[in-house]
Order: C-alpha cells, then sequence, then structure tokens
C-alpha cells in the first residue's frame, strides 16, 4: 500500500528530473544559465530523493501503523521543503535565455511553489489518520495518493515547457539536473532522449 503512495510521489519529482537528455548543444548562454539553476538543485533533488527511498522502506506490509505515519509525515516535509529550494533556485536562476523561457520559467516556479504547499498539506493529512485502525489508515493513504496525483497532473505542463528544445538539454548536460539512478527513487525514471 505505501509503495503505491511513494509511486505517485515519484511523479512530481519525476516531471522535474526527467531532464536527463543526449544533446550537443553549444550555447553558452544555456549552459551557464542551466549551470545556475542545476548546481544548487542537486540538494533539494537528493533530499527528494531520500525521503521516497525512506518511504519505500518504511511499510514491510506487517509495520506498524505509527511507525509508517511518522515516516511518511517526515518525508512529505522533507519533500516539501526540497520543492520549495527548487523554486527557490529556479527564481534566482532567472529565466533561461530562450523563446518563452520567462514565461516557462514563471510557470515552472509557480508550480514547484504548489507542490510545495501541497505536499505540506499531504503531511497535515498523514499527521491526522488514525494509526489505532489499520483498514482507516491504510483508506487514508489511498485518499493521500488521489491527492498527490493531482498534484503531479497540474505541474506537468509548466515542466513540459521549461524542459522543451535546447533549455532541457543544456539542463540535461549539468549533473544536478542528471539521473542519480537510485532505484526506485523518483530520479531513476526513464530518461528523455534528444
Amino acid at each position: 500500500m505505501n509503495k503505491k503512495l511513494v509511486a505517485a510521489l515519484s511523479g512530481g519529482a519525476a516531471l522535474l528530473l526527467a531532464l536527463t537528455g543526449c544533446s550537443s548543444d553549444n550555447s553558452k548562454k544555456l549552459d551557464d544559465w542551466a549551470k545556475s539553476f542545476c548546481d544548487p538543485a542537486q540538494a533539494p533533488f537528493k533530499q527528494i530523493q531520500d525521503a521516497n527511498a525512506a518511504m519505500q522502506t518504511a511499510d514491510t506490509g506487517n509495520t506498524d501503523s505509527t511507525k509508517v505515519q511518522q515516516t511518511d509525515s517526515k518525508a512529505f516535509g522533507q519533500i516539501s521543503q526540497a520543492y520549495a529550494a527548487l523554486a527557490a533556485s529556479l527564481d534566482k536562476a532567472g529565466a533561461p535565455p530562450s523563446d518563452g523561457g520567462a514565461d516557462a520559467q514563471k510557470n515552472a516556479v509557480k508550480e514547484l511553489n504548489s507542490l510545495s504547499t501541497g505536499y505540506a498539506a499531504l503531511k497535515k493529512q498523514v499527521d491526522g489518520l488514525d494509526t489505532s485502525d489499520k483498514l482507516k489508515f491504510a483508506d487514508g493513504l489511498r485518499n493521500l495518493s488521489d491527492g498527490i496525483n493531482k498534484l503531479n497532473a497540474q505541474s506537468e505542463q509548466a515542466f513540459k515547457k521549461l524542459e522543451a528544445g535546447d533549455v532541457g538539454k543544456a539542463m540535461a548536460k549539468q549533473k544536478g539536473c542528471q539521473n542519480q539512478g537510485a532505484s526506485g527513487s523518483p530520479s531513476a525514471a526513464p530518461s528523455k532522449s534528444a
């Protein structure tokens, strides 16, 4: 049950982390912009990975509901902080030097902040779940999963626009935006190819 929740969680991060690909774009301005975002983004990406990994290992099927609740609550808090940090990094980097870059960047910052707020709300919701009844707790987690899917769907378009074309190719070359390759984490999502 908790693995379904993690899989849903992974979607939002995968949208942002699916910036990898293969490209030989030589635009120094784009590369400099991508570096200004991706270098500071590396730590929040890792924070999201670590939070997802903790949730995946928290529920073995026989784990106490209270322990699962505590793990998920902490993870949601970490993910909320990570998305806020990514929004700040992207805001500080400014608009990428490309057609439509300003709008795409502004929308992506807005969506990252929305994800941060959404995960903070999910943290409050998981904190309020009844852990004394395993079935009620499982139902509560299922409802959270629906909320996560809605958050991910809202943010998808802004990320697609931001990572389109040469901007996405420049970001793919930066270590901070590349797949980390940890199994089961959001950054283990399939990479894009150019």
